[in-house]
């Protein structure tokens, strides 16, 4: 079973996070709130902080998925992504873990798609999560 990320300080709804999802350009965090809207409401038990500086969503201490802003798209990233099943064809990177999806304003996107696909990623640490408390 691959190690999960686990990062302390977590929180059920941290209000630095509203700050930063209020920032400017507005078309673009409008779309990272939204996602992140998404993300928090996944589970009762997910928790949220603000990591290498942009906000996270965990269950318990373990992180699943973020969001980050730049110039012209928003990363809608997966910590487990690498290991998920992708039906549509979402994600991108190269990285041994990590995988994410450009979103961009206006661009065509299978919101269906990317709700399973979160739902995915949200099951995949979770059961990793009880996996791992099994191997105790």
């Amino acid at each position: 079973m691959e190690k999960l990320f686990r990062l302390s300080g977590a929180v059920r709804h941290d209000p630095e996070i509203d700050a930063w999802l209020s920032q400017d350009p507005v078309e673009l965090f409008s779309l990272a709130r939204h996602w992140f809207g998404v993300l928090r409401n996944s589970g009762d038990d997910v928790q949220e902080l603000i990591h290498d500086g942009c906000p996270v969503a965990c269950i318990a201490d373990a992180a699943f998925a973020y969001v980050n802003v730049f110039s012209s798209h928003i990363n809608l990233g997966f910590f487990t992504g690498a290991l998920l099943d992708d039906p549509h064809g979402l994600l991108e990177g190269s990285g041994k873990r990590m995988r994410h999806v450009k979103i961009r304003p206006g661009a065509e996107l299978s919101s269906a798609a990317l709700h399973e696909l979160i739902r995915t990623a949200y099951l995949d640490v979770k059961r990793r999560i009880e996996s791992a408390g099994a191997d105790h």
